[in-house]
């Protein structure tokens, strides 16, 4: 039994794309806070729904614990949870409702509640925390399970309903000590399970860190819902601390590290690296930074240092026009110097492109191509303009969005508001970029191995993609030019 199961909406099966790319990742933000109830002695539990079938799995869970609060705890970490997926929606309120049906007390986390929480109301939540939730959470346990002298009025960061009204209480300030928080409780985590996914699909076994939370910059896109126009940082020495626990306990061959910037405290990578190097650890890892950062001084020879294996940086698009829209704060020849750095010094490039922009035309769609030919990422993800609540760019829009403002899931791609081009196009667009860049993958393959032959595996699997996609090439290019020829449009809802 427990007093408190935790849980969290984000299915793996419920989003196709991810689902097939099979590349899962515990919830890191849930289990950090089960580790900081357990500091406040509570007992807790953990329904992963991660690797779950369907929602119906936790009546199980409910059934062995019988707990007095069922919390939903999204884990902020994850960038998909940011997305507000309808499909996770519905998950969250379908485990609301097998909890409230055993008389469970039901809080929720997450930017989606935040955003929408008279839609968590009407599903039966008793209460959703907003910003920064560890302490809220505590605190709320604390009024629910322990202490009812204090009222939940009282605790800063909270939202409930009293005579059908919604109420929502003072922000609470964002923790500046993140070192202060005790370590995720990944003993709750059933990593076997992980392992076995990662190591049948990929061959290594991947774990999620974190080092700080927020992000001071200005994307007019981007949402923070959580922890607002904010960067906090761990100190380089707990980092490497909870990098030699999991080693030793979990046994990770690669680490994410889910930072939205990973190392913008200046000094903070450097020091990082040294500590590694005294401390004889050394994990591979992936990150996020930005192209501006990435050319400050010696900041790639320090992330080689500590071990990093593939940087994944927000490029978002080629042309200039477009970036000065986004307020990104970065320009097209820093993407391409970033990109030929990371790449001398032996790391990865991962671009993050976005399509559909406000005054995005082809000209600029071609220029975006065009950066990504000849910066040659080693990966790409694309993405359509999303309006997400709290931007900047959703007040822009907000007057011409239709009904549906959340994707269904990950690979939805719809375009929410009258766009330049109908919203197939961004479709037919995302397919044909994915196409050219396995296209332009193989030739680059096929050169190296001419030039320097090695592994013939590697090279061969590049150029078998390549002639497969090389043929389908022709269509998509007619398809895209139909799509363009029907105007601009608006999504038709």
């Amino acid at each position: 039994m427990a007093e408190i199961l935790l849980t969290h909406s984000y299915f793996l099966r419920f989003d196709p794309k991810e689902f097939r790319a099979m590349m899962p990742y515990p919830p890191l933000g849930t289990i950090t806070a089960a580790g900081v109830l357990r500091s406040e002695g509570f007992s807790v539990a953990l329904h992963d729904v991660m690797l779950s079938e369907s929602e119906d799995e936790i009546g199980k869970s409910l059934d062995l614990h019988r707990p007095k609060l069922l919390v939903i705890y999204d884990d902020s970490f994850n960038y998909l949870t940011k997305m507000c997926l309808t499909r996770m929606r519905e998950a969250a309120f379908r485990m609301a409702a097998l909890a409230k049906n055993r008389g469970c007390i039901v809080a929720v986390f997450s930017s989606d509640a935040t955003d929408h929480l008279d839609k968590y109301f009407q599903h039966g939540v008793d209460f959703v925390i907003c910003g920064e939730a560890e302490l809220t959470l505590a605190e709320l346990a604390h009024s629910l399970l322990r202490d009812a002298s204090r009222s939940p009025g009282e605790i800063a960061g909270l939202a409930f309903t009293m005579e059908g009204v919604v109420r929502r209480t003072p922000n609470r300030p964002v923790l500046k000590d993140l070192d202060s928080l005790p370590i995720a409780a990944w003993d709750l985590v059933d990593l076997d399970r992980y392992r076995t996914a990662w190591r049948s699909r990929h061959g290594y076994f991947s774990l999620n860190i974190s080092t700080t939370r927020g992000c001071p910059f200005h994307c007019n896109w981007c949402a923070k819902p959580l922890y607002g126009q904010v960067y906090n940082s761990r100190s380089p020495q707990s980092v490497v601390d909870e990098m030699r626990f999991l080693r030793d306990h979990a046994k990770p061959d690669h680490l994410w590290i889910t930072d939205d910037i990973f190392g913008l405290k200046p000094g903070w990578i450097e020091t990082f690296a040294k500590i590694l190097d005294r401390e004889e650890i050394k994990i591979p890892f992936k990150c996020l930074s930005r192209v501006d950062l990435l050319l400050e001084h010696e900041t790639i020879e320090n992330l080689k240092r500590a071990g990093c294996q593939t940087v994944w940086v927000g490029a978002e698009s080629g042309s200039q026009k477009i970036l000065d829209s986004m307020e990104k704060g970065t320009t097209v020849g820093q993407i391409y110097e970033a990109s030929r750095l990371l790449r001398s010094a032996g790391i990865r490039v991962g671009f993050f492109l976005q399509f559909g922009y406000p005054g995005e035309r082809r000209e600029d769609i071609e220029k975006t191509l065009l950066m990504v030919r000849e910066c040659a990422p080693d990966e790409i993800g694309i993405s359509v303009s999303y309006p997400l609540p709290g931007t900047k760019f959703y007040n822009e829009v907000k007057a011409r969005l239709g009904e549906k403002q959340n994707w269904v899931d990950s690979q939805d791609l719809d375009l929410m508001f009258p766009g330049e081009y109908h919203p197939d196009f961004y479709r037919a667009l995302h397919t044909l970029v994915h196409t050219r860049f396995r296209v332009w993958r193989g030739l680059a393959a096929m050169r190296k191995f001419l030039k320097t032959p090695s592994d013939v595996k590697k090279p061969l699997r590049s150029v078998a993609s390549m002639m497969y996609h090389g043929l389908t090439l022709p269509y998509r290019l007619r398809e895209l030019q139909k799509l363009e020829r029907m105007g601009t449009h608006a999504s038709g809802k």
